[in-house]
């Protein structure tokens, strides 16, 4: 079928990317689903650093490729082998599907899907599919969804069903943002009553960890990060405080917990220095390859500190997200003020460059928009 879709064409064009344009909007050819797979038009994708880090370069992917990675939308058609998705029916993308059959899927969480990993990083749906073309030649799915277009052929692993009162920018946040920041505040920190917890870089994914950290109501909540604009949204989202970086380390501000969400070794360094002894430093930015940060493992021994790693959040989508579905439908997790706008598929080029200057929380392309 004919789609409209978001191409990524080179990776590490200069800025600005409005005048750059890296990515180009135009008509693609969708293949149909296999045995495993199926068919959605999506509603609503945001865009996530984990689409611009393809995009300058710190995350190498084969290209062209349909980006995207954080979407929704509604089944069209299943293949043959899928059973529990009628046509209709609202679906979370999330962006590593579990083969439930691998090592890493034995983990709960903690270990990413082997096979979805390798798929993942060669650009093809969980079982090798490439169902992308464009005036004959292929092109590379993005993480298991390529949410940047109209419609999406994605591997039934990569879904997750949420019932229709869920909106479906909400919806969209709920698989990557919420996914990774809630996830890894629930399955990677696990706090326990009377724990501070202080959240390093306020982007999506940042205040999704705050907003959880909030909801669980365990002790104070502290958020951290050099955007005015985005320290006055935590304080009324209902953060106990907001400091800058600067300020954390001047004032020697403490936590028994930090996350960092910002993927940048100096927000790593400043959530390690700001963990309190016995606490946990729970990392979830994503940083360059080439990145490294400066610890004392001295203080790790003698502090008996705890470094964490969680990979979108240590979650098991088909689990968690219903959960946070649930807390958004009781009021406790209100997605909604994370949206710092809403976009046509024809703004992308320009909303990468918002996303890189650090003024967007998360921006959603809304498909009725265009």
């Amino acid at each position: 079928m004919r789609i409209t879709g978001a191409v990524l064409e080179e990776i590490g064009r200069s800025r600005p990317y409005a005048r750059s344009r890296p990515i180009s909007v135009g008509e693609l050819e969708l293949g149909e689903p296999g045995p495993t797979e199926v068919l959605v038009r999506i509603e609503a994708a945001g865009l996530c650093h984990s689409d611009l880090s393809v995009v300058d370069g710190n995350r190498v992917r084969p290209v062209p490729m349909l980006l995207g990675h954080e979407a929704a939308g509604r089944v069209v058609a299943a293949g043959d082998a899928v059973r529990d998705l009628e046509p209709g029916r609202r679906v979370v993308m999330a962006f590593l599907p579990r083969c439930e059959d691998c090592e890493g899927c034995a983990t709960g969480g903690r270990l990413p899907c082997i096979p979805g990993t390798a798929a993942n990083s060669a650009g093809t749906l969980l079982h090798g599919s490439r169902l992308l073309s464009r005036d004959g030649e292929q092109l590379f799915h993005h993480l298991g969804v390529s949410g940047f277009a109209t419609h999406a052929v994605v591997d039934r692993a990569s879904l997750v069903p949420v019932d229709g009162d869920v909106p479906p920018a909400v919806a969209a946040v709920l698989g990557c943002a919420v996914l990774t920041g809630g996830g890894a505040l629930l399955n990677a920190v696990q706090p326990e009553e009377g724990d501070s917890i202080m959240v390093v870089g306020l982007g999506g994914v940042g205040m999704a960890a705050l907003l959880a950290a909030i909801a669980e109501g365990k002790g104070d909540v502290i958020a951290v990060d050099n955007v005015p604009q985005k320290l006055e949204l935590a304080r009324e989202l209902g953060a106990s405080a907001a400091y800058t970086p600067a300020e954390v380390a001047e004032q020697g501000i403490t936590a028994t917990h930090v996350m960092e969400c910002a993927g940048h070794p100096r927000a790593f360094e400043t959530a390690f220095e700001a963990t309190r002894p016995g606490g946990r430093t729970v990392t979830v930015g994503l940083p360059d390859p080439a990145a490294r940060a400066s610890i004392s493992p001295l203080r790790i021994t003698g502090e008996a500190r705890t470094i964490i790693g969680s990979y979108l959040g240590s979650s098991v989508p088909a689990r968690d997200i219903p959960r946070f579905a649930e807390w958004w439908r009781a009021g406790r997790l209100p997605v909604d003020r994370l949206i710092s706008r809403t976009i046509s598929l024809h703004e992308i080029n320009e909303a990468m460059d918002e996303l890189a200057d650090g003024r967007a929380v998360r921006q959603v392309i809304l498909f009725d928009a265009d």
